[in-house]
Parts: structure tokens; sequence; C-alpha cells
């Protein structure tokens, strides 16, 4: 009997590369498909089933859910390559004083700085146009490191912002699983995201 795929959600700029790796090593009679879902999405999808566990962004409410914390990005300022402020190595608030700066449609940090001009496109560009206006030297804009890396364009580049807000990924998982195939399949991943060893007693 053929176990069914493990669907595993995952908001852009996560990285499951290496837990695949080690799904396909462990559980090779289990195919684990990987889903992409936006952050806005995320809840949702988890909680219609049309994922067993996702890769998602915090803040998010545990309601209904398991989350494990996993790790936490590094927020970075995205700016053209010819924008003064690509001289520093890392910036501060302080830093992008009088800059212009583009909020995208699905923003992940919240971020304001006083000091700043809201860009006039505000929330009607997704990250990766917010991007490429950067990159014309329009303005700039603050994303996950993981997110300036998936949008890379060879005329944007970006530095650390370090009084900036982190953005916090972790792995959840529905309260009930439909069933205990899933929920072996969810447990067994946990035990890949912990490091645990293929022989250890809890997966």
């Amino acid at each position: 009997m053929t176990s069914r795929p493990f669907l595993l959600g995952a908001v852009p700029g996560a990285t499951p590369g290496k837990w695949i790796g080690i799904w396909k090593e462990r559980m090779p009679r289990v195919a684990l498909e990987l889903m992409p879902i936006s952050v806005s999405e995320q809840r949702r999808r988890l909680e219609a089933g049309d994922v067993h566990a996702a890769l998602v962004r915090q803040p998010l409410s545990r309601d209904g859910l398991h989350l494990i914390p996993l790790y936490d990005e590094v927020p970075v300022v995205v700016m053209s390559t010819e924008s003064h402020l690509s001289v520093a190595d890392e910036l501060t608030f302080g830093d992008l004083a009088g800059e212009t700066v583009f909020t995208p449609s699905d923003d992940v940090l919240g971020v304001e700085i006083s000091g700043t001009v809201a860009a006039t496109l505000d929330g009607s560009l997704d990250t990766a146009e917010a991007i490429a206006t950067a990159a014309s030297g329009a303005g700039i804009v603050i994303v996950p490191m993981s997110l300036a890396r998936l949008h890379h364009r060879r005329d944007a580049t970006f530095r650390p912002l370090i009084d900036g807000p982190v953005s916090s990924v972790g792995l959840a998982w529905p309260l009930d699983p439909p069933d205990d195939e899933i929920e072996t399949h969810i447990q067994t991943f946990i035990g890949i995201v912990r490091g645990r060893s293929a022989r250890s007693s809890r997966r």
C-alpha cells in the first residue's frame, strides 16, 4: 500500500531544501510535495487541509495550531546599486532619514521609520515589484533577507538594517491532523527539523 504524499507548505523565502533532502533519505516511499503559500493565506491553507504542515512567518495566532519557532531573519534595506546607501556595510534607522520607502502589499515586517517618506505607490506593489522599483533608484524597500535574495536583481543590492525588526519563521500544523498516517508524517518531519537521528525513539 502506497502512502499518501506529505504536503508541506512554505511561504516565500523559506528554505526547506536540507530537510526535504533528509526526508527523501528516510522516507523513500512517501513523497513530500512542497506547496508555495502566501503569508496572507498561510492560516487558511492549514485550516482547510490544503497542506499538512507549513513553514510560516510569525506573528501567527496559535489558535487551533501547533507552532515551533525555527529561526529569525535579519531585515535588510534593498536599494539600487547606484544608491549612496550602498557604501555602508550595514544601516540603521537614522541612516534612512529622507529616503522614500516602498511598503509592499505583501509586507511581512510592518516597520515604520520616522523621517522617511512613504512612496505614493505604497501598498500597490508586491515584494518583487517593489524591489524592481527600488532598483530603478526611486526609493528603498525593507524586507527579510531571504526575500531580498529570492528576488535578487543585478541592478539592486541590500544591506542589513541592524535596528530593524526580525522576521520569525516557524513550523505550524493543525492540532488535529486528519488521520494517523498524516500525523505520523508530521511527526517525522518535526523530528527532521529538530535534528533527531533516524534511530531516535521520538520522530
